[in-house]
């Protein structure tokens, strides 16, 4: 009788972690040939599920980041995967705005089109700082990606139609920004949740300025996904965080088909500037749909990455 109530207890809990990762997967089968795609932190991830899956619908995938060595061996399995030889990859460090800045200028004369930037490279909940002293979280997530993205405007316009997608998280909810500290960077979750909740802001006001200019953007929530972020932990953090990913995160396949959504699917259109989890729009807290909060922060960044 006890090992009944064992295998019963076993198999419950392993349909109640199934029903808790069910995710929606992407059915739009629009291909992409011709097309140009920049994913960031593409070499691993969910970065890297999004090239696999792009690449096979056809388009161009350049996956920008900072590790050469893993970047290379990404490309070989990309290539692999989709059986798309046109994919390749180009150094960025998004914790630096001159590499950043160098980044935008090489692709700018190498590329003719850019199709779909993916805001996808992403630093978790750390205290570090970036070369330009801006907090790892903020600097990264948000400002790395405001420059990058300004920087290749001129291409996602003269591409149009075209899209930006930027991963965020819905931790967001957990914090709200603080324009005396933008660059606050004491307790690493709320820094984190902090350049999420940019993240979201920096998609909206992007969506007001390039209304009617042919450039749309889109925010991603991916899920709480099985990635390699737990490597800036120490081991034993490292040990514990699988097992619960194991047991409540999805895969990074799954987590990378909202981003997939929005980057083919023609229903995202009526959402210009939303926030999508699972494959649909999202509810938004309040206080993260301000469009003034929004409109400042995007004036802030500027003036931080010396645009303005």
């Amino acid at each position: 009788m006890y090992l009944l109530y064992t295998i019963l207890s076993a198999l419950l809990c392993f349909l109640i972690m199934k029903w808790l990762k069910r995710r929606r997967y992407c059915m739009d089968v629009k291909r992409l040939d011709g097309k140009t795609v920049v994913i960031t932190g593409g070499n691993s991830g969910i970065g890297k599920e999004t090239a696999v899956l792009l690449a096979l619908r056809g388009a161009r995938v350049i996956i920008a980041c900072r590790d050469e060595e893993k970047a290379r061996k990404a490309v070989r399995e990309i290539k692999a995967r989709s059986h798309n030889m046109n994919v390749l990859y180009m150094e960025v460090d998004l914790a630096n705005m001159r590499s950043i800045r160098e980044f935008s200028k090489t692709f700018l004369q190498k590329e003719k089109r850019l199709d779909i930037l993916i805001n996808n490279a992403g630093m978790p909940s750390v205290l570090d700082w970036t070369d330009d002293d801006f907090s790892m979280c903020f600097g990264v997530n948000h400002l790395g990606h405001f420059l990058l993205t300004n920087l290749l405007l001129p291409r996602l316009k003269e591409s149009s139609p075209s899209r930006v997608i930027t991963l965020t998280c819905s931790s967001y909810k957990y914090q709200k920004l603080d324009f005396q500290d933008l660059n606050y960077n004491l307790f690493p979750f709320f820094t984190y949740c902090r350049s999420k909740l940019a993240n979201i802001y920096f998609t909206q006001e992007l969506a007001h300025m390039m209304e009617g200019k042919g450039v749309t953007a889109y925010a991603v929530h991916p899920g709480y996904v099985q990635s390699n972020w737990t490597c800036h932990y120490s081991v034993l953090f490292r040990i514990l965080v699988q097992v619960v990913m194991f047991m409540f995160f999805v895969s990074c396949e799954a987590g990378a088909q909202t981003v997939v959504y929005c980057a083919v699917s023609d229903e995202v259109l009526p959402h210009n500037g939303g926030y999508f989890t699972d494959c649909r729009p999202a509810h938004l807290r309040a206080f993260a749909r301000d469009s003034g909060v929004a409109k400042k922060l995007w004036e802030a960044s500027e003036r931080l990455v010396k645009l303005a």
